[in-house]
């Protein structure tokens, strides 16, 4: 038997009964190729293999290698750090990303792949509860931060399934959620728009052009004006602005 690393964020998915909520929320179909974060037993894996063309598995902890040594053949194994390797390089280059994500670094991966993999169409994606939250969460809460622009920015949320702990090995100390998004399309300069919108948030207990100016990316009296551009006065806040509204700032700085 296995035993989860709880350093690696890992929480083996140990009811199938729930493979088919993930392949309704995931759209799936013969041509996708699937990227899976995680694979961990591999349970998930061999569903998506048996519905897609392709499935890329990417996975840290070698020691889940004999689990995962006789996959199908349209599986394909890559074995590291998903923030490390060289994912856009991938043939052929995923269009969806389905997956148990792990919880310590659910937020980066969803994060960079927004704008990192471009041919990615829609995520379907197990997450914390409060993450899946983050993600679609509205100006002015407690929940609404970077992660919540940048997605909204990028996709659309298509669905939303609330999992209980039961259905993981160990069960976790949180609730779960599967959330599904679909790529719209990108504002221009959406990089620039990331580092706007991270140096924003990165002090939320300041005013937003205070937050820039310790972030180093702009004046106090820039980020005035640019808040001034928006109508908003210069003692606005990060958590005040609505996505678009970054995008419209990123613009006046």
């Amino acid at each position: 038997m296995v035993k989860p690393k709880k350093e690696l964020g890992q929480h083996f998915l140990a009811d199938e009964n729930l493979l088919g909520v993930i392949g309704r929320l995931a759209e799936l179909e013969r041509r996708d190729v699937v990227l899976e974060i995680g694979p961990g037993l591999g349970v998930l894996t061999r569903y998506l293999a048996a519905r897609v063309g392709c499935v890329h598995t990417v996975e840290l902890d070698r020691s889940l290698e004999p689990h995962l040594a006789a996959l199908p053949a349209n599986v394909e194994q890559h074995w590291g750090d998903a923030l490390a390797l060289d994912l856009p390089a991938l043939d052929p280059a995923p269009t969806k990303l389905v997956a148990n994500l792990p919880y310590n670094v659910a937020t980066p991966i969803v994060a960079e792949s927004l704008a990192g993999l471009p041919s990615l169409e829609l995520w379907c994606v197990m997450v914390q509860r409060e993450v899946a939250a983050r993600f679609f969460a509205e100006p002015s809460t407690k929940a609404y931060g970077a992660v919540s622009v940048l997605v909204q920015l990028a996709a659309r949320r298509t669905g939303f399934h609330a999992v209980s702990r039961t259905v993981f090995r160990p069960p976790p100390n949180v609730e779960s959620a599967l959330v599904a998004f679909r790529r719209v399309e990108l504002p221009p300069d959406f990089a620039w728009i990331k580092k706007v919108v991270e140096a924003a948030f990165s002090h939320r207990r300041k005013t937003l052009p205070n937050s820039l100016e310790l972030a180093g990316l702009a004046t106090r009296e820039q980020g005035s004006a640019a808040l001034a551009a928006l109508g908003r006065p210069a003692t606005a806040r990060a958590e005040e602005l609505a996505p678009e509204e970054f995008v419209r700032l990123t613009g006046a700085l």
